[in-house]
């Protein structure tokens, strides 16, 4: 039952869409109806200025923090695994683990597919930040990197979003390969996932980078 209801709060936190309330509260409309339609930073940027783009990226990075130090809570695990091996050799810890990575996927879910908005939302990258922020924050920071050259060298967001996006997974396992974790499998199984997502969720844009006509960074 604990998993069950862990995972739903997970879902109903991504589900907050902070993008969208701010430009209600600020530009007024929907934010759905300017550039992408996405309810995520880049587009509020366009809709209600910087200032609220970034207000909206902290808090969707947020809730995804927040989805997965709640479960870690709740189940009383550490936030990135653990060197130290279990008397049944981590089975236990691992398998209680994968909820936490339940939790994760969801939060990024519920942002990109809320229920409050019809399931239209944003594309889940500040909200995945969050998320990877807490559970391995050496990938995210590596990812990082990459986000900002690929933004710098071609001047575009989007696809520096999804180059930093699949890039965590890989960060993560060589990560693993210096420091092995129990806690590895979910936590790589969550990232390869909220990667796929990621990438699904931009596919629009990835036919407008094919196209040419993606909209540069300025």
């Amino acid at each position: 039952m604990r998993p069950a209801l862990v995972i739903i709060i997970a879902y109903l936190l991504g589900s907050i869409p902070f993008g969208y309330l701010i430009v209600r509260a600020t530009a007024g409309g929907d934010i759905r109806a300017t550039g992408s339609g996405g309810t995520g930073a880049t587009n509020v940027s366009r809709r209600a200025g910087k200032v609220a783009g970034v207000i909206t990226l902290i808090l969707d990075a947020l809730k995804g923090a927040a989805a997965v130090v709640f479960a870690s809570w709740v189940f009383d695990l550490p936030l990135w695994g653990t060197y130290i091996v279990a008397s049944d050799g981590g089975r236990f810890f691992q398998q209680v683990y994968w909820y936490i990575a339940g939790a994760a996927v969801a939060v990024i879910v519920g942002h990109m597919f809320p229920v409050w908005l019809g399931f239209r939302g944003g594309k889940g990258v500040a909200t995945g930040v969050g998320v990877f922020v807490v559970l391995a924050p050496g990938a995210v920071a590596f990812a990082g990197l990459i986000f900002i050259l690929t933004v710098v060298v071609t001047r575009y967001v989007s696809l520096g979003s999804i180059v930093g996006a699949v890039s965590i997974p890989l960060f993560i396992w060589l990560g693993n390969i210096v420091s092995p974790r129990l806690a590895f499998p979910p936590v790589i199984t969550a990232a390869i996932v909220s990667g796929l997502l990621i990438v699904f969720a931009h596919r629009a844009n990835v036919g407008r980078l094919i196209q040419g006509t993606e909209s540069k960074f300025r």
